[in-house]
């Protein structure tokens, strides 16, 4: 039933409260000494444990919840791949990328750009991510966050974009350490009701089949959804265009990942703030939580396909839409099934999910656009205040713009997960050469960056378009491609969008190291960073942290190969 009970709307009130109460306790405790950096950076105020969690919190949003659940539904376990790589990426970005941006005190993702190539590739990007944060990201997340609890409470879809923006706002106006601290809480909750989801679909499963118990529930799920447990796809599987064998472990998912968590203001964020030791630990933490997070939104997915192919409930209606199955309903669908109290738990997860990871994309719009352009562009003089209050401004604006855009925004029926995965892969190859080359190679010239600024994305559409225009030579005869019928029966070959991204990236790495050698030889300078090798060594406990971490993947891989 689209409704929430009496003790529904009380769980979620005292959810709202202990943020709300909370968030203005930290903002009165630090109002007195507020700047631009402890506004958008929280600087050395955020402890190890309130950064691992804000990194989740901001993670975490509808686009797992409800994306990632109904991948769950359609293709299985393997989904939790970008969960896992993740968990090891956040390690890596510990040890290699964060002693770089301290080091070198960077403190926007622009900066960076700035100080190791010029101020036309850092002016491009910034502009390029406000955009991309605001009408693609900011949008998306408002939209599918709504789109949830609509289906859940059936309170009206605009209202819930309305509640969902202000309630965002009010966190995100207080400043990056408000948004950490809560996160803390937005977290606990996210994890409590993500469990509570787990365990009542697990129950679910085990009491349909005339037994009881969560471990019965998995070990049927595990039975009556074998397919559903394979964790490499082979060509022949329908679901290799999104997750192509062992290109998941050695192909473009590095690329997703690493550009994700090493590369993203929204991201990176979080643990510029702090020294050195703090952040590590944070992203430890955080890499401890993603290992958990398949358990929330994956298996619920599972758990509903089961009890759809075996007819419970409504399953079987509800899950309908145009006369298809919509797989991104399935979550919804599920928590439709709890009991009163518990729905509200569960619904209090997701507004916390959502609400995490709207505040902190809209602080790093803010953060962009008043550090980089602002400060940069329009008021070089601007004091310290000024550029808080037009932080706060741009953040409103923000929110407002995602708002009027969202409703334009449709669902594409693989679902919202593998869309949002697979159009922000037009961009991510070139970011992350422009990245990765700008940290480990000083010969990188402004004009390699450039290219993989432009070139890297047009690189990206080509390739995607490229084999409906040719369609022969190398692609359809190559391992890298798979024939695939179209809406109108005819036969076509087309690359996975992660192949594509590998593909985009080798390519951009060769360009610029071509016009780097080229534009060097010639007398151009290139501008290195401080980089010293002591800066990546670690400590002894983040080391055995690191290795635990990895041990579990390792293991799940080869339960589920």
């Amino acid at each position: 039933m689209k409704t929430l009970g009496t003790l529904d709307y009380a769980v979620f009130l005292t959810y709202f409260l202990i943020v709300a109460f909370y968030g203005w306790w930290i903002y009165r405790q630090k109002k007195a000494q507020e700047n631009s950096k402890d506004f958008f950076l929280a600087k050395d105020s955020l402890t190890w444990w309130a950064i691992g969690a804000s990194l989740i919190a901001s993670n975490i949003s509808a686009e797992q919840f409800i994306g990632m659940s109904g991948s769950g539904f359609k293709m299985g376990l393997a989904i939790a791949t970008y969960e896992w790589m993740a968990a090891v990426t956040l390690i890596i970005v510990a040890v290699f990328f964060i002693p770089v941006y301290l080091k070198n005190k960077i403190f926007t993702m622009p900066q960076f750009l700035h100080q190791r190539y010029n101020g036309t590739v850092a002016m491009i990007m910034a502009v390029f991510w406000l955009l991309l944060y605001v009408v693609v990201n900011l949008t998306s997340i408002l939209y599918l966050g709504a789109l949830a609890i609509n289906s859940i409470s059936g309170i009206n879809l605009t209202l819930c974009m309305y509640l969902l923006a202000a309630f965002s706002i009010i966190i995100t106006l207080g400043g990056m350490k408000v948004i950490g601290y809560t996160d803390v809480i937005q977290v606990f909750f996210l994890i409590l009701g993500g469990l509570a989801t787990t365990y009542l679909a697990l129950q679910l499963v085990a009491t349909h089949f005339g037994t009881s118990g969560v471990l019965n529930g998995f070990n049927l799920l595990t039975e009556h959804a074998d397919s559903h447990f394979h964790m490499i796809f082979k060509k022949e599987d329908e679901n290799y265009l999104d997750l192509p064998g062992l290109s998941v472990l050695i192909g473009g998912m590095w690329i997703v990942n690493l550009n994700y968590w090493g590369c993203n203001q929204y991201i990176t964020q979080r643990a510029l703030g702090a020294d050195l030791p703090t952040a590590r630990k944070g992203l430890l933490f955080a890499s401890f939580l993603k290992l958990l997070m398949p358990v929330i939104v994956v298996l619920p997915g599972i758990a509903a396909y089961v009890l759809y192919k075996e007819g419970y409930g409504d399953f079987n209606t509800d899950m309908i839409q145009g006369g298809e199955v919509a797989p991104d309903t399935a979550y919804p669908v599920l928590l439709n099934l709890l009991p009163s109290g518990l729905k509200g738990l569960s619904f209090a997860a997701l507004t916390a999910a959502v609400v995490a990871s709207l505040a902190g994309k809209a602080n790093s719009i803010a953060t962009i656009f008043t550090l980089d352009i602002y400060k940069k562009v329009i008021n070089k003089n601007a004091d310290e205040n000024k550029q808080v209050i037009v932080g706060r401004y741009v953040v409103i604006t923000a929110m407002i713009v995602a708002i009027v855009i969202s409703p334009l925004l449709g669902i594409d029926k693989k679902g919202g997960f593998q869309f949002i995965q697979e159009y922000t892969g037009f961009f991510s190859p070139g970011i992350f050469a422009m990245f990765i080359l700008g940290f480990f190679w000083k010969k990188t010239t402004s004009n390699a960056a450039l290219f993989a600024t432009v070139g890297g994305f047009a690189l990206s559409v080509g390739l995607k378009f490229l084999p409906f225009v040719m369609n022969l030579g190398f692609l359809s005869a190559s391992g890298f491609s798979k024939l695939v019928a179209q809406r109108d029966g005819t036969m076509l070959y087309e690359i996975p969008f992660l192949d594509r991204m590998g593909f985009v990236f080798i390519i951009c790495i060769a360009v610029m190291f071509v016009i780097s050698i080229y534009e060097t030889s010639r007398g151009v300078i290139a501008k290195g960073l401080e980089i010293e090798k002591e800066m990546f060594y670690t400590s002894k406990g983040f080391a055995v942290g690191s290795l635990i971490v990895l041990g579990l993947i390792a293991a799940l891989y080869t339960v589920y190969w």
